[in-house]
Order: structure tokens, then C-alpha cells, then sequence
């Protein structure tokens, strides 16, 4: 089916739509006819501008016959062509089939890899700068755990973040992140190379996955461990698997067991959660250890190169020489890479 005749069926279904609650029709049917409606209304307005901008022109082209119009028609064509291309793409984008979970809120995870005290170091300096990313963003960034390691390095961070199309934004950094410096620890000036891994999983709600309570092995204990917030007495911490994906979730950040064990549920029902979703869709990651790999230092999605100033993402080529202000939370450049790299690749597939 061609791009004329695909939006032709786009704009049919809308009109008929709109014709359908207009008719009084009421219950289940309203509603499903509602939330299609609401689906195809961007589509079709940016069918409109597009088709609006042809008749300008195809108007345009025919003042070009008048001797007194022509001038003016010539320069209004040459404005009108110019803007007919990003219309089209527009057109084009909103046509490409939405993933369900970029309008969601999202849970970031990062640990350190290979590298030992200099990856932990890093690995608190990306979790605090996406901590800056979410700001920037008006996005709600809730620490869920954070375990700090010697040398006020991190050995896990969750956190949820929570906003309009967070998910969207941000699952482009699930993967192997490079770092390349010379850490505070070395006293020869040597260049040393570590990795953090990255996971971003959509927020699960209860709807989405259900968990058999038979299926779980809860366990509890006392939080340790360096940095731990409460070294206590008591049985706060919660280690929940679900047995049958292997999956395991521990939580001791809150000082209430009943507190942790609700965290760790959220996490849990988020793994769960990305596990159905890369089965439905075979180009995503089959599960979250092939997501963000093994953490060796040969497998990265992107580097971080304090020495030369830079910053390269390898999935896109693209190298920004500014890693201080990267550092502070300015994602912005690269995540928009990222999502132009798989629009073409969408639109590639779907043949638009």
C-alpha cells in the first residue's frame, strides 16, 4: 500500500469515528472508538498541515502564469517547498507503530563492572548525573537503594524516575558505559579503563504482570554491608526470587521491612515486566543480563574520555567534546541521536 492511499484509510477511520460518538453511541463501544479517536488525532493533524502546505503550493504554481503574481508566487513556492519535506517527515513519523511504554515512568539501575574502586567512583558520578538529566527535565527522581562502596564509590543504585515519557527518553542508555581517566587512587599518571552497567526497565503496574504469590521466596534479613544507611538489630532487609524466572530482588535502603519489601516488589514486577516485553518483540534484548551485557571492558555503548574532554556514543558515532557538561546532566544531544537513528531504522522496516 502506498503512502497516499495509507493515509487516505487514516483519515476514513478517523471521520468514521468521530461520526460514531457523534451518533450518541454509548458503553464499551464509545469508549474503545474514544481511545482509537484519540490515537489517530495527531496522525491526521499532521496529514492536515501536510496536505494544507500541497494545496499552498499546487495554489502557488498556478499564480505563476500571471505576470503581475509571479514574483510573489515564486518566492511563496520557494517557502512553501522548503517546508513541505519536514511536513512529510512529520507525517511519516507519527505512522510508525508506538511502543506502549515510552509514555511510562521508568526504573534506572546502575552497578559497577570491570575496574574495581574507579568503577564504583564512576558509577556514583552517572547515577548523580542522571539524577541532574531528571531535574532538567522536571522529572521526579526517588532513590530507591543506594549502597555505597570504599571510597564513597556505589556498588548499586535503583532509582525511579517519574514523568511524561521518562521511558522514552531514557532506554536508549540501557548497555556498558566506558569510563577513561586516571583515577584518584593512581599515583604513576596512568590512564586506567572501567565500566558501569546501565539497565532502564518501564514502570510495571499490577495490571500489567501478574505475580503468583506461591512463586515467591521471601527472605529477610539485616541490612550491612558498607554504606548501608542502618546497620541495624532488626530484620528490615527483603530478598524477594521469583522462582520461576530466577529473578532475584534485594532491598535494604528503607528501615522498614514492610517499606523494602514494597520497593523490591516494584523492581521485581519491572523485570518481569521488560521479560514480556523483549519475548513480544524480538529485536529488544531477550532479558536484562543480555541488556546490559557481561560489563566487560571490550563491550560498550559508550565511552567517557576525561583526558581528551569527550564523549562517544559507538552505537551512532557521535562524539561531543564537552564531557563536563554531559557530566552535569545535559543527555539531551545524544538521547535525540539515539531517537533519530531508530526512527530511520522504524521507518526503514515499515516500509514508509
Amino acid at each position: 500500500m502506498g503512502l497516499d492511499d495509507r493515509l487516505e484509510r487514516i483519515v476514513a477511520r478517523h471521520d468514521e469515528l468521530q461520526a460514531l460518538m457523534a451518533s450518541g453511541a454509548g458503553g464499551e463501544e464509545f469508549v474503545q472508538a474514544s481511545r482509537e479517536f484519540a490515537e489517530l488525532e495527531p496522525i491526521v493533524a499532521s496529514i492536515n498541515a501536510y496536505r494544507a502546505a500541497e494545496e499552498e503550493r499546487d495554489g502557488a504554481k498556478a499564480l505563476l502564469e500571471d505576470p503581475e503574481m509571479r514574483d510573489l508566487a515564486r518566492a511563496e513556492l520557494e517557502e512553501i517547498e522548503a517546508r513541505l519535506p519536514e511536513l512529510q517527515q512529520q507525517v511519516r513519523l507519527a505512522l510508525l507503530p508506538r511502543d506502549a511504554a515510552d509514555e511510562r515512568s521508568a526504573i534506572l539501575e546502575i552497578r559497577p563492572a570491570a575496574g574495581g574502586d574507579e568503577a564504583a567512583l564512576f558509577a556514583a558520578e552517572l547515577f548523580a548525573a542522571y539524577k541532574r538529566f531528571s531535574d532538567l527535565n522536571g522529572w521526579r527522581f526517588e532513590v530507591m537503594e543506594y549502597a555505597e562502596s570504599d571510597l564513597a564509590g556505589l556498588r548499586e543504585g535503583m532509582a525511579t524516575i517519574s514523568g511524561r515519557s521518562v521511558f522514552a527518553r531514557l532506554k536508549y542508555e540501557s548497555g556498558v558505559h566506558r569510563v577513561q581517566r586516571v583515577p584518584a587512587t593512581e599515583n604513576q599518571g596512568r590512564t586506567h579503563t572501567s565500566t558501569v552497567t546501565v539497565a532502564v526497565l518501564p514502570e510495571a503496574e499490577e495490571v500489567d504482570v501478574q505475580i503468583d504469590e506461591g512463586d515467591l521466596r521471601i527472605d529477610v534479613y539485616r541490612a550491612s554491608g558498607a554504606g548501608g544507611q542502618h546497620v541495624n538489630k532488626t530484620e528490615s532487609a527483603v530478598r524477594i526470587t521469583h522462582m520461576p524466572s530466577g529473578i532475584v530482588v534485594a532491598m535494604q535502603e528503607e528501615k522498614s521491612q514492610h517499606k523494602n519489601k514494597a520497593k523490591a516488589m516494584k523492581i521485581l514486577r519491572a523485570r518481569l515486566y521488560e521479560q514480556q516485553r523483549a519475548q513480544a518483540h524480538a529485536h529488544r534484548a531477550a532479558d536484562r543480563k543480555s541488556q546490559v551485557g557481561t560489563g566487560d571492558r571490550s563491550e560498550r555503548i559508550r565511552t567517557y574520555n576525561f583526558p581528551q574532554g569527550r564523549v562517544t556514543d559507538h552505537r551512532v558515532n557521535l562524539t561531543l567534546h564537552k564531557i563536563d557538561r554531559v557530566m552535569a546532566g545535559e543527555f539531551d544531544e545524544i538521547v535525540d541521536a539515539l531517537a533519530r537513528e531508530e526512527q530511520t531504522a522504524l521507518l526503514a522496516a515499515e516500509g514508509i
